[in-house]
């Protein structure tokens, strides 16, 4: 590991807080109202996000050319140590670990708005308020990830567990492959029942609001109560949730379940939490434009599922064999290579046999 969190806490802090700015300034400034993005506004910014990424990346090759520059004759085996090519140098290792690390994630994010349309569509959300709830839904997409992230180094220390990341991953991109889509009923959901056990809800949406106070007697009349009418003028409120906060909870609670998957793929292809977490959240940070760019166009990409399920089966096999029989470490560019190719073709195979409908009988 050469950006261990105690030597280098400064840049993980120093990233968390490029993230918290980039946060206050799209909710302040860019979406301080609630509005449709466009597809020319997210069309800009899918591609402000992966030049940012190309950035931090382009740094973290100077910096880490400056930081290793000759680490295999200062410290013979310490790149292989850490898990790197010896016959590179740390700065190109970490550059394409970190681009690798990137197209899997955002490839992954795709699955997501799948995910994210069915959900939108079944709480009828408006579409001006579907950004706000993205954004609240990426800050604990961020959490979620970097707790993730960091149980993942721990246990990563065992050798069962790579084993075990290894196999998993493998499953869940054969189980990717042979589903079906089917449309969900997300009534059924157990996180839905529970938030809605938990707190009252009402039937609309009250503009970008996610809670609301109203009058106990309001909800007490329709429950037949004897006298909501004291209640009602004595002012006594009660704390009450809004369709679109139902919307934000299953939202979490899905990136928790894609987050299960995310984390052990980039940990396939490195070891270094630094470079983990920094590929995963300009992924999650980019995903909110990509939604409002490809949700209309989803179906486009109905082979896109087999190229994300043979990218996951590689880097289990990578993370559980692979590294093994390359004396250690599967050569990050042939990685990087692989994972390109399979994404690319997977949409150029869906875009030149574009999916026929279904015939019903008649």
């Amino acid at each position: 590991m050469l950006y261990p969190f105690a030597d280098y806490w400064w840049a993980y802090g120093g990233f968390t807080l490029f993230v918290i700015v980039v946060l206050v300034v799209d909710l302040g400034i860019f979406h301080r109202r609630p509005h449709v993005m466009k597809f020319r506004e997210a069309a800009t910014w899918c591609v402000v996000w992966p030049v940012l990424a190309l950035l931090f990346c382009l740094a973290l090759w100077i910096y880490s050319g400056w930081r290793f520059p000759q680490a295999e004759e200062a410290s013979p085996g310490l790149l292989k140590a850490a898990g790197f090519d010896s016959a590179s140098t740390a700065a190109n290792t970490l550059a394409l670990q970190f681009l690798a690390g990137y197209v899997v994630e955002q490839s992954l994010s795709v699955d997501n708005i799948f995910v994210f349309v069915v959900i939108f569509r079944f709480f009828a959300v408006p579409a001006h308020l579907q950004h706000r709830v993205l954004f609240y839904g990426i800050i604990g997409a961020v959490a979620f990830r970097a707790v993730f992230i960091a149980l993942g180094a721990v246990l990563l220390q065992y050798k069962w567990v790579i084993w075990v990341f290894g196999g998993f991953l493998v499953l869940t991109g054969i189980k990717l492959m042979i589903s079906r889509e089917t449309e969900k009923d997300l009534s059924k959901n157990w996180v839905v029942r529970l938030a809605r056990r938990m707190l009252p809800v009402t039937p609309q949406y009250h503009g970008a609001h996610f809670f609301l106070r109203e009058p106990i007697g309001a909800g007490a009349s329709a429950a037949g109560a004897p006298s909501s009418a004291g209640a009602s003028a004595a002012g006594v409120t009660r704390l009450v949730a809004t369709p679109l906060f139902l919307a934000l909870v299953v939202v979490e609670a899905t990136d928790v379940v894609f987050a299960v998957d995310s984390v052990p793929a980039i940990f396939a292809i490195t070891r270094e939490p630094l470079i983990v977490f920094t590929s995963n959240i300009f992924a999650i940070l980019g995903l909110r434009a990509l939604y409002f760019l490809l949700a209309g166009a989803m179906d486009s990409f109905h082979l896109l599922k087999y190229g994300l399920g043979i990218v996951l089966i590689f880097v289990g096999l990578k993370m559980a064999v692979l590294n093994e029989w390359f004396d250690g470490h599967f050569p990050i560019t042939w990685s990087l290579g692989i994972i390109c190719g399979v994404i690319g073709g997977s949409i150029a195979a869906s875009l030149l046999l574009p999916k026929t409908p279904a015939v019903r009988p008649q």
